[in-house]
């Protein structure tokens, strides 16, 4: 909705108090930078995949936002390194590798608004502590939503809002929430 891929039915959503629906579209997902559950990549190279972030980087800004991503590691092992051509989708990487070029996009695009949705969930444990710190990073002086349904993604989180069957369920911290609120209670025993 804040994309609008969707334009709102009801209700308004606002950034600075003004209704986003009087924003140019184009303009608006320019100061947006999303990393989706699912990345969404191409059959090119893996720097051309990570330039769609920013079409005027030099390959040193991409190496950057690839390092800050935890990518650079994975990509320099690949055969040519960032030249390495991935297939339709990405489907030539494992998700951890996607969501990780994925994530390089926002560090190179460096909107002041940044959607996490689910940005680590295909990432191991070792991968997703590692870059907790580097979203924490990227997440400082920006507007950030992430969007997590493991309660671990939300640990520098300070106001939570708890979904339930499409309505708000509960807001607060996570004491307060955990206090108060039953759909956040049960995300915390499972």
């Amino acid at each position: 909705l804040i994309l609008r891929l969707y334009d709102t039915t009801n209700g308004v959503i606002t950034i600075d108090d003004i209704d986003i629906k009087k924003f140019n579209i184009n303009e608006l997902r320019e100061n947006i930078a999303y990393v989706p559950q699912t990345p969404l990549l191409f059959h090119t190279s893996i720097e051309e995949n990570i330039r769609i972030g920013k079409p005027s980087a030099t390959k040193e800004e991409i190496i950057k936002a690839a390092k800050l991503a935890q990518a650079h590691a994975f990509i320099m092992d690949s055969s040519n390194g960032y030249e390495t051509i991935i297939s339709e989708r990405g489907t030539s990487l494992s998700g951890g590798q996607r969501q990780k070029i994925s994530i390089a996009r926002a560090f190179l695009k460096n909107a002041p608004i940044l959607i996490l949705d689910e940005a680590t969930s295909s990432l191991d444990n070792e991968s997703d502590y590692e870059i907790k710190s580097t979203l924490s990073e990227l997440s400082k002086g920006r507007t950030t939503l992430v969007i997590a349904h493991r309660l671990s993604s939300l640990e520098n989180i300070s106001n939570r809002i708890v979904f339930d069957d499409g309505a708000i369920a509960g807001h607060g911290n996570h004491f307060d929430l955990s206090s108060k609120c039953l759909p956040y209670k049960s995300l915390i025993n499972e």
